[in-house]
C-alpha cells in the first residue's frame, strides 16, 4: 500500500509539471522523479523498520501462553492457613493474581510446608508441579534459589520466578523483590515518636551477614532516628524464618530488656502478641498484625505480591515475559504499611505523610549520602544512593543506632 501511494505521488508530480507548461526538460523531469520514488522509498523502509523494531521490542524472550492454557505453581515454605506471616502474603498475592486475570482454581497448584533447607524436597516440589502441566512456577523463599537454578537449566519451556533471591538467568528465571525498606523506614518513624524508653526490639530471622534482613533494620532504625536520635535499635536474632518458639522467645528477651516497641522480621505474630501481653506496642510485617495484636500493633510493614504476579503472569500471556528481576517499591504498590493504630503518638501521621512523599514523588531513597554505622566506620558516597545490588546482595553492616543483643 505504501508503495502505492509513492507511485501514486510520483505520477501526480508529474501531471502537475505537464498541467503548469513547466520549462524542464524530460531529463529533469526523470531525476526528479526518481528522487522522489527514492525518498518515498526511504520513508517506507523507515516506517518498515520502526514497525518491526516495535514489534522486536514489544516481544518477550519466551512464547506466549493463551490464558486457558496457564498453570501456575507455588512453592511455599509454610502453610497459607498460618493466617498472618510471610507465607498467608504470599498467598493473599496469589488469590489477588487469580482474581485479576480471571483464572480458574485449576489453574493453580500449591506445594505447602517445603523446607527450605531440604533440597530433596524443594526439588520434589517442582518436579511435582511441571509433571502437573505448570509452565509458571513461583518459589517464595530464599532458601529455594540454587534448586530454581538447576531446574529451570534442565526445563527452559518453563518459567521458574524465585522471591527474594539474587540469581537468573535473564530468560526463564528470574527473581523477585522489593523496596520493603521504604515501608520499614515509616514504621521506624512511627516506633520513635511512640518509645518512651528509647528502646526499640527488632526479631530477625537472620544475622548482619543477611542483606534482606539487615537492609530492614537499618531502615527501620534510619527512620526512628530521623525522629528521634536518642533510641536504639535492639536486635535479637532466631537463625530461622519460621520459629514460633524462637520468635516468642527473641520478643520477651527485648522486653526484658527494656524495648517497648517490638518490630520483627520473622514469620509468625507471635512477637507481636508477645508485645500486647507485656503492655508494650508493636509493628507487624507482611500483613497487618493489628488483628492478631489490636493492643499492641502500631502499623505493620506490608507487602502486596499481587502486583507482582499480576505483573509477571500478564506478561507471559501476553508474550512480553523478559526474564528480567523485579525489584518494586512504594511507588509500584508492592509495598506499603498498614494504617496507623489509635496507639501512635500524636503527630505520626503528618511525619509518616511527609517521608512517604519524599519516597514516592522527591526521589528519596533511605540510603543516601554517607551513613554512619554501629562500628564507627561509613558507608555511601555525598549526593549519592546505594545500588540496588548493594542494597540486596551487599548490606552486611548495621546502622549507627543498632545494638544487637
Amino acid at each position: 500500500m505504501k508503495k502505492l501511494l509513492s507511485l501514486l505521488v510520483v505520477s501526480a508530480m508529474v501531471v502537475s509539471l505537464c498541467a503548469c507548461g513547466s520549462s524542464q526538460t524530460p531529463a529533469d523531469v526523470t531525476e526528479e522523479n526518481n528522487e522522489a520514488a527514492a525518498d518515498a522509498d526511504a520513508a517506507e523502509n523507515a516506517d518498515t523498520k520502526a514497525d518491526a523494531e516495535a514489534e522486536t521490542a514489544a516481544a518477550g524472550v519466551m512464547p506466549a501462553i493463551a490464558k486457558e492454557d496457564i498453570k501456575v505453581g507455588v512453592i511455599h515454605i509454610t502453610d497459607p492457613a498460618e493466617g498472618s506471616g510471610y507465607t498467608y502474603t504470599h498467598d493473599l498475592g496469589i488469590q489477588g493474581m487469580q482474581k485479576n486475570l480471571g483464572l480458574d482454581d485449576s489453574q493453580i497448584v500449591r506445594k505447602n510446608n517445603v523446607s527450605d533447607s531440604d533440597a530433596t524436597a524443594i526439588e520434589n516440589a517442582i518436579r511435582e508441579c511441571i509433571e502437573e502441566g505448570c509452565n509458571v512456577i513461583f518459589a517464595t523463599s530464599w532458601g529455594f534459589m540454587d534448586t530454581c537454578e538447576a531446574l529451570a537449566e534442565e526445563f527452559p519451556d518453563v518459567i521458574i520466578s524465585h522471591g527474594t533471591g539474587y540469581k537468573s538467568n535473564g530468560v526463564n528465571f528470574n527473581n523477585y523483590f522489593g523496596r520493603i525498606y521504604q515501608a520499614r523506614y515509616l514504621a521506624g518513624i512511627a516506633a520513635g515518636l511512640k518509645t518512651e524508653s528509647n528502646k526499640l526490639g527488632y526479631v530477625a530471622a537472620m544475622g548482619q551477614d543477611n542483606s534482606e534482613v539487615t537492609g530492614g533494620i537499618n531502615a527501620f532504625a534510619m527512620g526512628a532516628y530521623s525522629v528521634n536520635p536518642d533510641c536504639e535499635v535492639y536486635v535479637k536474632v532466631t537463625n530461622s524464618w519460621f520459629d514460633p518458639e524462637g520468635e516468642t522467645q527473641a520478643a520477651q528477651a527485648l522486653v526484658d530488656l527494656g524495648c517497648d516497641v517490638i518490630a520483627q522480621h520473622c514469620d509468625t505474630p507471635n512477637p507481636q502478641t508477645v508485645a500486647e501481653q507485656n503492655g508494650v506496642w508493636g509493628v507487624g510485617y507482611n500483613s497487618d498484625m493489628s488483628k492478631d495484636a489490636p493492643g499492641a500493633v502500631l502499623t505493620s510493614v506490608m507487602w502486596d505480591w499481587s502486583v507482582y504476579y499480576t505483573y509477571a503472569v500478564q506478561s507471559v500471556i501476553d508474550g512480553t515475559w523478559t526474564g528480567e528481576n523485579y525489584f518494586g517499591g512504594m511507588a509500584e504498590g508492592l509495598v506499603n504499611i498498614a494504617d496507623l493504630s489509635d496507639l501512635c503518638a500524636e503527630g505520626t501521621q503528618e511525619a509518616v505523610d511527609a517521608a512517604r512523599k519524599q519516597i514516592v514523588e522527591e526521589g528519596f531513597n533511605v540510603f543516601d549520602g554517607v551513613i554512619e554505622t554501629n562500628d564507627g566506620s561509613t558507608v555511601g558516597e555525598e549526593g549519592s544512593t546505594l545500588s540496588d545490588a548493594d542494597i540486596t546482595g551487599n548490606m552486611n553492616w548495621y546502622f549507627k543506632n543498632v545494638v544487637v543483643k
